[in-house]
């Protein structure tokens, strides 16, 4: 069974598994949503909107190329449906986490932390970005929150932090080097300490270029002592 995240795309919007394809509880603020008559269609217009503006607001985990969970964050900009919690708005430098969804059938199997750290590195890759964060629900899904809001539980396993505390819509916090594994931080150690190492072959070349005048002082010692020009002279002499 092959596992593998990658970016979310417009391709990937139709496939994907669970409730929140078609939900706009993020993407649009209560009014707007109200007027919507075609959810799976602004869906796909917000999408395109965050894609061409920011860049890439997703990713998909695929099981034997079948997309069985998704992960969506974008700047607060995009999502005008998170300033309706209480504990909001969102820090000025982070993004904000919206939706994480995997299929019941493949639950448990670590696919929700593959996700997160797929988000993440994208993130580092930018630049400028130090932290996500995310509205967590302590309680069941309702209708007014929809089933888009993550769990704190699920926040709380693959490193988020409560930064605003509430007792149902605690906002929390992932500083984004934290979701990387220690074997991806020891990677990273080594591809610095490659770029360290590497100099050192040419520095290593400067005793080589001091043994240079060695055999130049030993060539130079001969001529003052003029043995080998008095041997030269004598044969020439015979």
């Amino acid at each position: 069974m092959s596992r593998k995240v990658v970016r979310l795309t417009l391709d990937h919007l139709a496939e994907l598994p669970g409730p929140c394809r078609e939900c706009l509880f993020w993407e649009l603020d209560p009014v707007r949503r109200q007027r919507v008559e075609d959810a799976a269609g602004e869906k796909e217009a917000w999408l395109s909107e965050v894609l061409r503006e920011w860049g890439s607001c997703g990713r998909v985990v695929l099981v034997d190329d079948r997309p069985v969970g998704y992960l969506m964050y974008a700047p607060a900009a995009f999502l005008p449906g998170a300033a309706s919690f209480p504990t909001a708005p969102v820090s000025p430098d982070a993004v904000l986490l919206t939706t994480v969804y995997v299929d019941p059938a493949h639950a448990g199997g670590g696919l929700g932390r593959m996700l997160v750290q797929g988000m993440a590195r994208d993130l580092i890759e930018r630049g400028g970005i130090r932290a996500v964060e995310a509205f967590g629900q302590t309680r069941a899904p309702g209708p007014r929150a929809g089933a888009c809001v993550p769990p704190v539980g699920f926040l709380g396993g693959v490193g988020f932090k409560t930064h605003r505390p509430h007792p149902v819509n605690p906002r929390m916090r992932m500083e984004l080097r934290s979701t990387l594994t220690w074997k991806d931080e020891i990677e990273v150690a080594l591809e610095r300490l490659v770029g360290v190492v590497r100099p050192r072959p040419k520095s290593a070349q400067t005793p080589a270029h001091r043994s240079t005048p060695g055999p130049a002082r030993k060539s130079t010692r001969p001529p003052p002592r003029k043995v080998t020009g008095t041997a030269r002279s004598d044969q020439g002499r015979a």
